[in-house]
């Protein structure tokens, strides 16, 4: 019988073992999956925010060295400018781009009139004198027959020693001065130690040549002859980048390295910037199968040109774990192990007990044929009551729940039996708690009501059931519903408890899932209009006790529906999760942040008041939403418009208060968004007047009550009118003529401007072409784009068809786009724009001059007119900084080969300085109002030879 038991055994040993591999086989094949899944989303994640640094740091070294262009221009259309002029212009450029090290002008100096420079320089600095630097030691300068002199320095505090610094024994500024001689064009050095540090840090300069005024610059030769030194910029490289990334939001590089280099390649010697991340984990260890235990990502390098040279960018990821990212991977390999084990223990086990209670049972059998026969029935009952008993024990054995029985011995009632389902519970083996008091099993942070009940159960020798928060081995924890019953013997004596466990966490988790969803949203996690609405009110309470001021913000995306337009709304719930965690991150601990919906949130900040830091706070949330974000490979300049409600002042329930508050937003959105308002009793009259006005406007188009209005666009060389703007009114049949700030924003965000756009481009079509066709065949027409029509998909279709149907050929109409327009998606901007310019339409930027002003996107877009704002024009003869911006467009426009239209031209003083400096067009008042048709046909008409003579517009024959 032994032997058949070892044989026995040694098949159930081969079943278990059989089990074991089996799991281990599918958990590693899970495993590999899940871990390669995991490892793809890692890297594309790598690649998305290394893809983001290189474009912020791209495009903001391109920025930068562009301010230096917009100040060659002026040297370029005025010649040498004095020392204030130039302060006045690079003020402003300094303080929009604090990057800059310095701005300066380096004057072509000869040898016969250094002595005379510097007395005059003396005058204002009596320690002056030319210097030069020599192994990293600045002296006074030799004697040579020209020097290239530091002459105009800003900013000058801080920059005291390069001011009359020699820069022509410099080997790096020579070559790039040379080039930037023969190109005409800026040209950037290799990396230099700058004097303004003492040679402690390097950077770079970028030269642009200066040229003397009326000298023909046909071909190398001449230009160099011509030159008569250059403006530059100083730049500290490890400031600039480190500015650059901080403005981008993506200063912290979690997990990667960014390396910059002043190359083509990745040369230590040209080494600009560099930021460490990490060191790789176990870089040095080869393992054959490496891969499952650690992410490399691929090196992402990128090469730009800046100024004429070549930089390299690497973004280096370090190696990590998979326990940093794979955390399913590790889920799925631990739990799979363990199941396994588990598995093969359990068969083993589970069969090897079956059979011993079978050959014992045997045996047992065998001894009792041999006893005697008046036994028989004793015999058979206990036959009977052993296979009961053992048909008990299996199904114990096998419960899912966790069995306990103890003793009913107090105060310890110690523990006699456990059942598998036990041990794998809690992790604790039957040896471990054999023996123990029942109570030991409860931990330390039980609560303490629940667990009473028990223990009167106990002394009371009684059933018991309590619902308790037990813990496992390794300290996790997990909801037990514990029933408990006392067992008596043959006696009626309660001998035992029998103690059964049901772990019930799954419904705990469930339930806790259930209640999170009931009050908060279920996309960004914040609360949502339940629990917004009991924290508003615990807060008002509060404040009522205390005394205290409270705020209620209403926060709304600005244009969020672009984003849904263009992208998707898989793109907008990306963009709502993190805003949603922006907005948390510039709130306190104390604050409550909700989304009600859509695009609109609510702030309830307690204790705050209209002083400094409670504007700080609404500040840095404005700021806070307006980062760069990336988004399917689009980056994107949100704004948000905030309303403000106060309490006690402007509500004093949670309704109240909300309300208020979203009528102090819309403000917010009327005076033109990115802006805050604070709650005023007059803004409810205006809300009712504005749903009337939405009422209104959902019908004005099919009631006819739109018309439009044509300022005229007259050339600043001939006098003639070139063209016209069209602009839309409402004759509304009650309120008389409203304004367009007064509805075009309604209209955009109700979805009306579409038709009323296509409404307004085929009318206008129709009236130019009325025009050619009665003799005036030179008109252009202007008509303005809004956002919604300028995303719109069929947008090149429907100006095709409205051309095709009206006759009017494409190139006397042209699309107006603001830059704000233009910026918020880049890519998508350049690709619908190519696309109108295919059909031979115009494209003009309006208002240039008050958005982005970028020169490097400016350079990608296919535009033909750039509009000077009318901000600028009117502050011409009393505001120099607008005059030097209106001077610098006008230049960079005709350098780029566009027109140039200055619009609000009121006085004859904007007119005759925008004629001076070469702009190519105007509209105003000056010349004329916005009249209608045929107004402005009596304007044609008068104009059988307009001339302009000495800044007055004449009408009449020549």
């Amino acid at each position: 019988m032994d032997k058949l038991l070892r044989r026995v055994r040694f098949s159930f040993t081969v079943s278990a073992l059989l089990t074991l591999f089996v799991g281990l086989c599918l958990t590693m094949l899970v495993f590999t999956a899940i871990r390669k899944v995991e490892s793809d989303q890692q890297k594309i994640q790598f690649r998305q925010n290394a893809n983001l640094r290189i474009s912020v740091i791209e495009i903001g070294l391109q920025d930068a060295v562009e301010q230096l262009v917009i100040l060659n221009q002026l040297f370029r259309t005025f010649g040498i400018i004095t020392r204030e002029q130039f302060h006045t212009f690079t003020a402003p450029i300094l303080k929009r781009y604090p990057e800059i090290q310095a701005l300066s002008y380096q004057r072509l100096l000869r040898q016969t009139d250094r002595h005379n420079f510097e007395m005059e320089m003396r005058r204002r600095n009596p320690d002056f004198m030319l210097t030069e630097i020599v192994n990293d030691q600045q002296r006074r300068a030799s004697i040579r027959d020209y020097y290239n002199v530091i002459d105009y320095l800003e900013p000058s505090i801080g920059n005291e020693a390069a001011l009359g610094l020699d820069t022509a024994y410099n080997n790096d500024q020579t070559l790039a001065r040379q080039r930037s001689r023969d190109t005409g064009n800026a040209v950037s050095t290799g990396l230099i130690s700058l004097a303004q540090h003492k040679g402690l840090h390097s950077g770079f300069l970028v030269l642009a040549p200066v040229y003397l005024q009326g000298v023909p610059l046909d071909g190398a030769t001449a230009r160099e002859r011509a030159a008569i030194g250059e403006t530059s910029a100083v730049f500290r490289s490890d400031q600039l980048i480190n500015t650059i990334l901080r403005s981008g939001g993506v200063a912290e590089a979690t997990g990667m390295g960014i390396s910059i280099y002043a190359s083509a390649q990745a040369d230590p010697q040209n080494l600009a910037f560099q930021q460490s991340g990490p060191k790789p984990v176990m870089e040095s260890i080869k393992l054959p199968v490496g891969w499952l235990f650690y992410d490399n990502a691929e090196p992402l390098g990128h090469t730009f040109t800046l100024a004429g040279n070549e930089w390299h960018l690497e973004v280096i990821q370090a190696s990590t774990p998979f326990t940093v990212y794979h955390h399913g991977a590790l889920y799925v390999l631990l739990g799979g192990l363990l199941s396994s084990v588990l598995a093969a223990a359990y068969v083993y086990k589970l069969v090897l007990r079956i059979a011993t209670v079978e050959h014992e049972t045997s045996e047992r059998a065998a001894t009792l044929q041999f006893a005697n026969l008046r036994l028989s029935e004793d015999i058979a009952l206990s036959l009977r009551t052993e296979k009961s008993l053992r048909l008990r024990e299996r199904v114990i054995e096998v419960s899912a729940n966790a069995i306990i029985i103890c003793s009913a011995n107090a105060p310890d009632y110690p523990i006699e039996y456990v059942n598998p389902a036990f041990e794998r519970i809690t992790g604790y083996s039957a040896d471990e708690v054999l023996g123990r008091s029942l109570e030991s099993l409860q931990g330390n942070s039980q609560d303490q009501q629940n667990i009473e009940e028990i223990r009167a159960a106990l002394r009371d020798k009684r059933e018991g059931h309590a619902l308790l928060r037990n813990y496992r081995k390794d300290g996790t924890g997990y909801w037990n519903d514990l029933f408990i019953a006392p067992v008596q013997d043959e006696h009626g004596l309660i001998s035992h408890f029998v103690v059964a466990q049901y772990d019930i966490s799954a419904v705990m988790k469930y339930e806790a899932e259930m209640e999170f969803q009931a009050s908060h949203d279920t996309l960004t996690g914040l609360a949502n209009r339940n629990l917004l609405r009991e924290r508003l009110t615990e807060a008002i309470a509060d404040a009522e006790r205390s005394g205290t001021p409270l705020w209620v913000v209403f926060v709304d995306l600005d244009r969020f529906k672009f984003i849904n337009d263009t992208l998707g709304h898989e793109a907008g719930d990306a963009l709502l999760k993190v805003l949603a965690m922006r907005l948390q991150s510039a709130t306190g601990e104390a604050d409550t942040v909700a989304r009600l919906g859509g695009d609109e949130f609510v702030l309830v900040f307690p204790n705050q008041t209209e002083d400094a830091p409670g504007l700080v706070v609404l500040q840095r949330i404005m700021d806070s939403v307006a980062q760069p974000l990336m988004l399917q490979d689009h980056e994107f300049y949100l704004t948000c418009s905030m309303g403000i409600a106060q309490y006690p002042g402007d509500g004093n329930t949670a309704e109240s208060l909300i309300k208020h508050a979203d009528i102090a937003m819309y403000r917010a959105k009327e005076m033109g968004r990115n802006t805050f308002q604070f709650y005023t009793p007059t803004m409810i009259e205006r809300t009712l007047d504005r749903l009337s006005i939405e009422t209104d406007l959902r019908y004005a188009l099919d009631r006819d009550e739109f018309v439009i209005q044509y300022q005229p666009q007259v050339s600043l060389a001939t006098g003639r009118i070139v063209g016209m703007e069209v602009l839309l009114r409402w004759e509304h049949p009650v309120l008389g003529l409203i304004a367009p700030t007064r509805f075009i924003g309604l209209a955009e965000e109700m979805g009306l401007i579409v038709p009323i756009g296509a409404w307004v481009i085929r009318t206008a079509c129709i009236q130019t072409k009325a025009w050619h066709l009665a003799g005036y065949t030179d008109l252009r027409v202007a008509v303005n784009l809004s956002p919604r029509q300028f995303t719109q998909k069929a947008l090149a279709q429907s100006i095709a068809d409205v051309l095709a149907a009206t006759g009017l050929e494409p190139h006397f109409l042209e699309l107006e786009l603001t830059e704000s327009m233009i910026m918020n998606d880049v890519d998508n901007a350049i690709t619908i724009l190519r696309a109108l310019k295919q059909l031979g339409v115009h494209i003009s930027i309006d208002d240039f001059g008050t958005g982005y002003s970028s020169l490097s996107y400016l350079r990608r877009f296919p535009i033909d007119v750039l509009k000077i704002d009318q901000s600028f024009v009117n502050e011409l003869n009393i505001d120099a900084d607008a005059a030097a911006i209106v001077i610098a467009i006008i230049s960079l426009a005709h350098s780029l080969r566009l027109k140039v239209i200055a619009e609000g031209v009121e006085t004859p003083e904007q007119l005759a300085f925008l004629r001076a400096h070469g702009c190519d067009q105007m509209q105003g008042y000056y010349f004329s109002r916005p009249v209608n048709a045929e107004q402005f046909e009596l304007l044609l008409q008068q104009e059988s030879g307009a001339i302009i003579d000495d800044n007055v517009l004449y009408f009449g024959p020549h």
